[in-house]
């Protein structure tokens, strides 16, 4: 027999949780969803996890959908723990990661009347959301239509879906039954094909078209789409540009774009100006590409997702495909497998601007002294290629941008909002559900502001992260906007003297501190291959001038005389 909440619509929820087989269930405690605590907690098939701030248990769950790319389950009580959701929510709705917020509430006759912790729930996440709904607090058939059709379009969308279940007191109660659920089954997508009609135009568009570039930005990994561009890539008149979160390294392909063309003239710019665009993933992380493309725009801009929303990044989208990279490249391959150009030259002039300047930066960083830039150097050749690897935002994704990791490495990083907040509870999430050695990389800023990630008792032995101290912000140093004001250090930078490592060590972390490269190369195998404990390691650079080394480097990968 199994304890159930005596409340209808907290059993129908977990009902229609089963038979879609998802039972990742992120709770955080209270009172007024006591009937929902009780129902997960009562049965063996969900996979229960209490995460008392609800911010981090937003992430924390986007961390397991990440890695899973089916939904997990939020749970809260009423009144303002709902909001705090909100930042995860709008990083799942643009990095298209399906979550299902479940959320308790008071009766709706007291909304606006003065009781406590209530306030206006219903489709509170309307713009950042694929589906909202207020259950009825009575026996109500279109609840079970509701609830199904909420976690079909959180699959469906790969996105948030909000269901709000106001419950009357008593709350407590429970009841005993023996389950005779229906199947549980997983539900899968097939992506849809194209039309031979649509193919037809889209084939005469490709092959007027002499120069071709596919830009990709964040993908979960996938062998078949590394193979298939990898195969396009014979075309000599086509170049494939990604970054380390599109997770499609080659060695013909341009793996760091900004390393390639951030000092390129106009004339230098034109000349290696696309044609065709193909768009594949989401966000670009370069700034310097999306100015290229802006500047220098394509003739047709296809789109290739499955989205609602068809980003025109560039302003000059001509087609939104909507279906999945790897059967639209499918297609493709199957009506040119035979008609590649092999004697262009447009993928040779990026080859050679990446092959110069390849050899210039390896010239610079074997000269450049401990600082953000030479901790990245170290990092590409020591870890191992067994980790996944999630980036913090702000200068630590960009950086990574600047270097060839393992190509067995796979990397993710919160780039739908690319807020710094929440990298830390993604990356715990995400090491959880992979089960795969994680390494987080971070600065200094988004650890302390998502500190609370720590207060969590999930955290897997597996899990590390390394903590670059740059004294807070550095990369507004860099930035010639920020840089040039008075408000630079209060309010840019924001310089703090805060102790990491009585933080790390109040959660019971295992904690190194690193002030030199000598320490990080001494003690870096232990932190790495360390898999009995979750460890941090601090690596303290805030006496650095890292923006200036960051400058001197750009000037010197695009001073052609040197």
């Amino acid at each position: 027999m199994n304890i159930h909440s005596a409340k209808k619509n907290a059993r129908l929820l977990a009902e229609t949780l089963y038979k879609y087989n998802i039972n990742d269930i992120i709770i955080s405690p209270g009172s007024r969803n006591a009937p929902l605590i009780i129902e997960f907690t009562g049965q063996k098939f969900f996979n229960n996890y209490s995460i008392i701030d609800e911010r981090s248990a937003g992430f924390f769950a986007l961390g397991i959908a990440q890695q899973k790319k089916y939904p997990a389950v939020l749970v809260c009580t009423s009144g303002s723990a709902l909001l705090n959701y909100y930042p995860a929510i709008s990083e799942a709705f643009y990095s298209k990661i399906p979550l299902i917020i479940v959320s308790a509430d008071r009766p709706q006759k007291w909304v606006d009347q003065g009781e406590g912790q209530t306030i206006r729930q219903h489709n509170v996440f309307k713009n950042h959301s694929y589906f909202n709904i207020t259950l009825n607090e009575n026996k109500d058939p279109n609840n079970k239509l509701n609830v199904e059709k909420a976690i079909k379009t959180s699959i469906e969308k790969q996105g948030p879906v909000h269901i709000n279940i106001p419950f009357d007191e008593p709350l407590y109660e429970t009841i005993h039954k023996e389950n005779t659920p229906e199947q549980s089954l997983k539900l899968t997508l097939k992506p849809p094909e194209i039309s031979d009609k649509k193919l037809d135009e889209l084939l005469e568009i490709w092959q007027t078209s002499p120069n071709k570039m596919i830009l990709a930005g964040q993908l979960y990994p996938s062998n078949i789409l590394k193979k298939q561009l990898t195969k396009l890539s014979e075309d000599k008149n086509l170049i494939v540009l990604d970054e380390n979160i599109s997770n499609l390294y080659h060695q013909n392909f341009i793996n760091n774009i900004d390393q390639s063309i951030f000092g390129l003239n106009e004339n230098q710019l034109r000349q290696l100006k696309p044609d065709l665009l193909i768009t594949i993933g989401r966000n670009i992380i370069s700034k310097k590409v999306k100015h290229f493309l802006r500047n220098h725009k394509p003739k047709h801009h296809w789109h290739i997702e499955i989205t609602d929303i068809a980003p025109d990044t560039f302003e000059a989208l001509s087609e939104h495909i909507n279906t999945t990279p790897e059967m639209f490249f499918s297609q493709l391959l199957f009506r040119i497998y035979d008609q590649m150009n092999l004697k262009g030259n447009y993928q040779q002039r990026w080859l050679s601007v990446k092959k110069r300047n390849k050899k210039k930066h390896r010239i610079f960083l074997d000269k450049t002294e401990f600082s953000d830039l030479k901790i990245f150097d170290f990092l590409e050749k020591n870890i191992p290629e067994k980790y996944m690897l999630q980036w913090g935002n702000s200068s630590a994704i960009r950086y990574a941008q600047l270097f060839d990791f393992h190509p067995e490495n796979i990397h993710f990083s919160n780039r739908g909002t690319s807020g710094i907040d929440g990298s830390t509870s993604t990356a715990i999430g995400a090491a959880l559900a992979s089960k795969k050695p994680t390494l987080l990389v971070s600065g200094d800023l988004s650890f302390l502001y998502d500190s609370n990630g720590l207060w969590n008792k999930y955290i897997p032995p597996h899990f590390k992260a390394i903590i670059i101290n740059n004294g807070g912000g550095d990369i507004f140093n860099f930035i010639p906007g920020p840089s040039s004001t008075q408000a630079l250090k209060d309010f840019f930078v924001t310089q703090h003297h805060l102790k990491i490592k009585k933080l790390v060590e109040m959660f019971g972390l295992e904690y190194f501190y690193i002030k030199n490269l000598k320490t990080l190369e001494e003690k870096f195998p232990q932190f790495i291959n360390n898999m009995s404990n979750s460890t941090i390691m601090e690596i303290d650079t805030s006496r650095v001038e890292n923006h200036k080394i960051l400058k001197n480097y750009f000037d010197f990968l695009f001073n052609i005389s040197e």
